[in-house]
């Protein structure tokens, strides 16, 4: 779903008349004040659209599919009680329009959203709500009840099958008197007169395959206890039968009594998972009047979520929002902005993690077409992978991999990688690589971005440099922006006709009698591809190497001009020491408490208690601070709540935050960390965590945040909490204060971060 919306805002850019803003610029302003929300987050519910209109016209849903509804619901009329959330729930409206063919406005999605919410939930039961026990019994096998009672027990409130869920229970009650009077009379016999090596055994045991409880009596012959005290029950016994009338075994036994209450038994559950299902198919049947207000509020949710995980993702990676330019329809037309081309500094692969270190950040300024040039594994390809994300992510109003960039708003982004034959349309790999150069040509415009990744790689090089010579001059002469990147370096002795193409090369360095990439794109050519280099690493064998090396000597080693004498070589070199290390891009390619739900008063008041103490505590504690180091700003206790439902907002990635951990039982757990929800998915995915509620605040600087999480830690069991964890760097502040002043230096931060 989220890539659905990319593109359909992608196609609003596309207009040749005029550039349509209102889809980037609704995303962008979006994800702006995501990034800046500090109210916790629904966790998302995402039902599919299409799953649920089906289950809703066939009247399938069961009681889960129904709390999964509601929980859509009751997070989107969570959001709309909180004005952060509420914003930018408006903002998605007309995206969620776009993505849905609905246009339903805000008042009555939310009217509808509640009255959903309380026909499911005075319906249903939901999450928590134990109303039905299964029955049980010291004699009959408690996995007979289990799985008699689990197909229709819990689905719905009891007070709705009251009448047959008291008839089941009757049932259950005579079907364990018969089966006591029937076996134990028995079963005590034989257990008085077993011989300690072996004699006859006897039980009462679940048959599940015939969904019966009957005796199993092995080594069992009723007519040898005649005479002896049990003889009565002895009497009774006969032979089970399946429900073809076939006897089941020489070992299975019941009664006419324990098969009449069998029967009743099933008869009324029978009635009871009846009732049941006609509740739920009735629900069905009225919500299925609101199916374009439960389609339309599942996608809005499928938007928001993509969002959030979007800016949440994009901070933690270091990411940043475009500055969006105006592309001018004329050469001679200077943008109205002053700014010209697309530039991206520090432009890293998407799929590389900044703050990991194994990115080689780029500069692309591009003020007209680039022929690439660069070794094997040099880089070209993921430049080209991420210029193409950063420019769609940019044009659709997202973050894109880059310390700043100015993305223009393309009619086209166009990207053409390695192409492979068709052997079911009768074409070669060329065949096919022509017939989509083809198509961007024919599309392509001064407002288009193309890139094409090693140009006429499949057919014979002459012939291949001059076709690709002249895709290049065609491209040169539109005046559109991009990048083709090509090994065939033949295409720089044609005399080309392009007057604003520009050569770029992607680095190499000379080490140890060596040639290595730097994968930096730099100005110039680059004739070397490293073609021996990177067959040997792949393993290719050492004698096939070395006879290809002396072929080209033979053959070609005249025709290349010495490193030292050629200045264009000269220009693609690295001037940055190549520190050996193996860096590589793989190509593979205020209203939050009382609307929560509704917590236990225990809980709630527990919660409000927590607040106040750690509001008290940390308080005084930055007031020490305030007046003893004279800082030039006091920094104020906020308390946040996030529910059992819910996430830290995007504005915690890389913030210093003191979490305090309300577990179901009652007790705290105190901590701290830059990665809140993180921290928070981990403790939830403990046994009996998943419900725990957390109130967090932010500080300035983790060293302080560490000072606190200790305060804390030492000072709430003094307020009659009973916190879990133990403060083990009890003097830690003390030792920060004695080697770092408390100050926003980076070395401070970075010292936290190794002692915690």
């Amino acid at each position: 779903m989220h890539g659905e919306w990319e593109s359909r805002l992608a196609r609003c850019t596309r207009d040749p008349h005029g550039i349509d803003l209102d889809a980037p610029e609704t995303a962008r302003t979006t994800c702006k004040l995501m990034s800046n929300v500090t109210c916790s987050i629904p966790d998302f519910t995402c039902v599919s659209s299409a799953k649920l209109v089906k289950l809703l016209e066939l009247r399938e849903a069961n009681h889960i599919e129904f709390c999964r509804i509601k929980n859509v619901v009751d997070e989107l009329l969570l959001m709309t009680k909180n004005s952060e959330l509420s914003e930018i729930l408006k903002l998605l409206l007309d995206p969620t329009w776009v993505a849905t063919g609905l246009k339903i406005d805000f008042e009555t999605l939310i009217d509808e959203c509640e009255w959903t919410s309380n026909k499911i939930g005075e319906m249903i039961s939901l999450d928590g709500e134990s109303d039905q026990k299964i029955s049980s019994s010291s004699i009959v096998p408690d996995d007979f009840f289990e799985d008699m009672e689990s197909s229709w027990k819990g689905r719905v409130k009891k007070v709705h099958i009251g009448e047959e869920f008291a008839a089941v229970e009757r049932a259950a009650e005579a079907l364990t008197l018969a089966v006591s009077e029937a076996f134990l009379p028995i079963i005590t016999r034989i257990r008085a007169t077993t011989a300690p090596l072996g004699g006859p055994k006897g039980e009462i045991l679940y048959a599940r395959e015939h969904e019966a409880v009957w005796f199993k009596g092995k080594r069992f012959l009723p007519a040898v206890w005649a005479g002896t005290p049990g003889e009565q029950q002895i009497k009774l016994l006969k032979p089970a039968l399946d429900s073809k009338g076939r006897k089941v075994g020489e070992e299975w036994f019941t009664t006419m009594k324990v098969e009449d209450a069998l029967t009743r038994y099933h008869e009324a559950g029978a009635k009871a998972k009846a009732r049941v299902l006609e509740l739920l198919k009735g629900l069905s049947s009225e919500l299925q009047a609101k199916t374009n207000i439960l389609v339309f509020a599942s996608m809005l949710l499928v938007i928001a979520k993509a969002l959030f995980s979007h800016v949440s993702e994009g901070r933690r990676r270091k990411w940043v929002f475009p500055t969006l330019l105006e592309l001018p329809l004329s050469k001679d037309v200077k943008p109205s902005n002053g700014a010209e081309g697309m530039k991206l500094v520090g432009l890293s692969p998407y799929w590389f993690d900044v703050a990991e270190g194994s990115a080689v950040n780029n500069t692309v300024d591009m003020q007209s077409l680039l022929l690439l040039t660069g070794p094997n594994g040099g880089g070209k390809s993921s430049l080209l992978r991420s210029l193409c994300a950063a420019a769609l992510l940019g044009i659709c109003g997202f973050m894109v991999p880059a310390e700043s960039a100015f993305i223009p708003h393309f009619d086209n982004i166009m990207l053409h990688m390695k192409s492979y034959d068709s052997p079911a349309d009768g074409k070669s790999s060329f065949q096919v690589e022509m017939s989509e150069i083809r198509s961007i040509i024919s599309a392509t415009s001064k407002r288009s971005l193309v890139l094409i990744d090693e140009i006429c790689r499949g057919t014979e090089t002459a012939k291949g440099t001059c076709i690709a010579g002249s895709i290049v001059e065609t491209l040169d002469k539109i005046g559109c922006l991009g990048i083709v990147s090509t090994h065939l370096n033949g295409i720089f002795s044609l005399p080309l006709k392009a007057k604003n193409t520009m050569f770029k090369a992607m680095g190499t360095v000379y080490v140890d009698g060596q040639t290595k990439p730097t994968w930096k794109l730099m100005d110039g050519i680059c004739r070397e591809s490293l073609a021996f280099e990177t067959a040997k690493r792949e393993g290719m064998p050492e004698t096939i190497i070395q006879r290809a090396e002396e072929l080209y000597d033979s053959v070609y080693a005249k025709e290349v001009v010495p490193a030292e004498n050629d200045s264009k070589l000269q220009n693609m070199c690295s001037y940055t020491s190549f520190n050996g290390s193996n860096v590589s891009l793989q190509s593979n390619s205020g209203e939050k408490d009382s609307e929560r739900g509704r917590p236990t008063d225990r809980m709630e008041l527990l919660q409000k208690e927590v607040e106040t103490a750690v509001t008290m505590i940390c308080q005084r504690k930055l007031i020490e601070l305030y007046k003893k180091e004279k800082t030039s700003e006091l920094t104020e206790i906020h308390c946040v709540l996030i529910g059992a439902r819910e996430q830290p907002p995007p504005s915690t990635v890389g913030a210093a935050c003191v979490y305090v951990m309300l577990r179901p039982d009652k007790k705290l757990y105190v901590g701290q960390s830059d990665d809140l929800e993180g921290r928070v998915r981990t403790h939830r995915s403990k046994d009996g965590m998943q419900k725990a509620n957390f109130l967090y605040f932010t500080v300035p600087g983790k060293s302080l945040a560490c000072q606190l999480e200790t305060l804390l830690i030492n000072q709430l069991p003094n307020q009659g909490f009973h916190v879990t964890n133990v403060a083990d760097a009890e003097h830690l502040p003390d030792l920060f204060d004695l080697l770092y002043p408390v100050t926003e230096d980076k070395k401070m931060v970075e010292f936290g971060i190794l002692f915690t």
